[in-house]
């Protein structure tokens, strides 16, 4: 089969590779149909995490069942499915509690396992003509009739909506409430979009990418460019001086000033001057342990200079870590089954997997409209 194969920083390719096979009874095969380039990859595409060469990436998938493993009972040849990024077992102890994104089982050693993604178990990814399934009958999540017809909106459920929603419920987002969005690349504006599914009454997203800033006008959300002066002092404009009820990071270690000079922590240290005393934050933009890459040897070593001490004096909480998929996807899906939501307004390119090596350059160079790009194998 045909899958996108890391090389090296910032080398992919398209290669012919074994094909993905029914490797244990509770296994499904998928043939893909939708797989998405996440911001996410770019890290590894960028060369920032340990990813082996020769990992086949994709953990954002879509497409129909062609074998199902013997111990496989409720999922069936035919069914149209989309796949959590997170990898859970169903049964272990974190999964029986609904965080799947630190399943036990199926990364031994590591609380976590997913498709095609640095230190997150074996498993190969989707940006390829066919996936394996491990644990089917609990990852597939199975999609109604119109599924083809919506498929850019279901292969959102994948990661990208479920991760922006848990943004939002990890700040406890509550109807009235105005939210602040740091970073209005795919995970921002998901969770910008999914901050107005649940009440708020005022959503304000910064950035700096016009392309990105104009999604966010589109979905209802107020624009902050941060090149245009502090964001935090246009928070506190938008509020009264106040702050935000609640906010979002949406944008991870690897965030940078307008300059193009990375500070990981500056994104959570505007959260911290952007929400009001007593408010709280969902971080679900990816911190990592270690960063050889790092700007300084603090980053280097996973570290941070968080504005503790203002955090504390004004009585925030935050929650930290990556969606549990499973907890969100049902109830995603049935809104876009019942035409209450369309989070397909993010794509900006349809491509054939053949494509798949410049659609990364495009994507990680953000160029103008690549705001983005689902592959179809």
């Amino acid at each position: 089969m045909k899958a996108l194969v890391y090389n090296g920083p910032r080398d992919v390719s398209v290669e012919e590779v074994p094909d993905a096979a029914v490797e244990r009874p509770t296994d499904v095969l998928v043939k893909v149909t939708s797989t998405n380039i996440c911001g996410s990859d770019l890290h590894m595409y960028e060369g920032r995490t340990d990813v082996e060469p020769g990992k086949i990436l994709g953990h954002e998938n879509l497409g129909e069942v062609v074998e199902i493993g013997s111990a496989v009972d409720r999922v069936r040849v035919g069914d149209r499915v989309c796949l959590p990024f997170n990898i859970g077992c169903g049964f272990c102890k974190n999964c029986e509690r609904g965080f799947t994104g630190f399943c036990r089982t199926a990364n031994p050693g590591f609380a976590g396992a997913a498709y095609g993604y640095a230190d997150m178990g074996p498993y190969a990814g989707g940006q390829a003509e066919y996936l394996r399934v491990p644990y089917g009958d609990f990852n597939c999540l199975r999609l109604p009739p119109d599924s083809v017809e919506k498929e850019n909106d279901y292969v959102m459920l994948a990661d990208i909506w479920p991760t922006g929603y848990h943004a939002t419920v990890l700040a406890d987002v509550q109807p009235g409430d105005s939210v602040v969005v740091y970073g209005a690349g795919p995970v921002g504006l998901m969770a910008a979009y999914s901050a107005n599914l649940r009440g708020a009454s005022k959503v304000m997203l910064v950035d700096r990418q016009p392309d990105r800033l104009k999604l966010a006008d589109k979905i209802g959300a107020i624009p902050i460019n941060d090149a245009d002066g502090s964001p935090v002092e246009q928070v506190m404009e938008l509020t009264g001086g106040e702050g935000a009820d609640k906010g979002c990071e949406c944008v991870g270690w690897q965030a940078h000033d307008p300059d193009g000079e990375e500070h990981p922590d500056m994104t959570l240290n505007d959260l911290v001057g952007s929400v009001r005393a007593t408010g709280a934050i969902g971080t679900v933009g990816v911190f990592v342990p270690q960063d050889p890459g790092g700007p300084d040897e603090m980053a280097r070593q996973g570290r941070l200079g968080f504005d503790m001490g203002l955090f504390f004096q004004k009585g925030l909480r935050m929650g930290t870590g990556q969606a549990n998929v499973k907890a969100y996807n049902r109830q995603l899906r049935d809104l876009i089954a019942a035409d209450r939501a369309k989070p397909s307004f993010l794509v900006s390119h349809e491509l054939p997997l053949a494509e798949a090596p410049d659609a990364y350059r495009h994507f990680d160079a953000r160029d103008d409209g690549w705001t983005k790009v689902v592959l179809k194998p």
